[in-house]
């Protein structure tokens, strides 16, 4: 079957297409354009995509800062909802207060935390973080206020849970504390 359909225009019909259409000149007729082959496609964003991995690469948008170092802290004292712990750390709890301890010594950070947590509870804050570091210019027996931190809090008795810091928090630099109601 034959897209094209020859039709017959009355004389009426081709004397209103000239008025319409005005003066014409013939076309030498020639090969129509679809006759010639068509280029075979070329993926040219594909290659382009493919020779900028190696620049995009080299171009990482990962902050070397970001990537935590050292071992995450993480508690949650017998008796409660596991899904506290999982709440603390992913920052569902508002930090009340915090205390940074870099620069001290253990007896010193030993009795700050001490007097932070109690006056932290007595006053009703009772989501707080204890900036400790991580320990990376400690000696071979590593990270010294991160150890005392973690030893101190799972010894006391009105401390629910604790874990490592959200990484814009501190991550393992920092320890985020939930404790008991007074």
């Amino acid at each position: 079957m034959s897209k094209h359909r020859a039709t017959t225009l009355s004389e009426d019909d081709q004397r209103l297409f000239a008025q319409a259409v005005g003066p014409v000149r013939r076309l030498h007729a020639r090969e129509p354009a679809s006759a010639a082959p068509k280029p075979a496609p070329e993926p040219v964003q594909s290659r382009r995509d493919e020779a900028n991995v190696a620049a995009e690469l080299l171009a990482s948008a990962i902050d070397p800062a970001a990537i935590e170092v050292g071992e995450e802290l993480g508690f949650l004292k017998d008796g409660h909802a596991p899904r506290l712990l999982r709440q603390l750390k992913r920052g569902q709890f508002s930090i009340a207060d915090e205390i940074d301890l870099h620069q001290m010594t253990a007896v010193v950070a030993r009795e700050a935390i001490k007097q932070f947590l109690d006056e932290s509870r007595r006053d009703g804050r009772l989501c707080v973080k204890l900036i400790h570091g991580k320990g990376l210019r400690s000696r071979a027996g590593g990270p010294v206020l991160k150890r005392l931190v973690d030893g101190m809090l799972r010894r006391r008795a009105d401390v629910i849970a604790f874990a490592s810091a959200k990484p814009a928090e501190g991550g393992t630099g920092a320890t985020v504390v939930l404790l008991k109601r007074v």
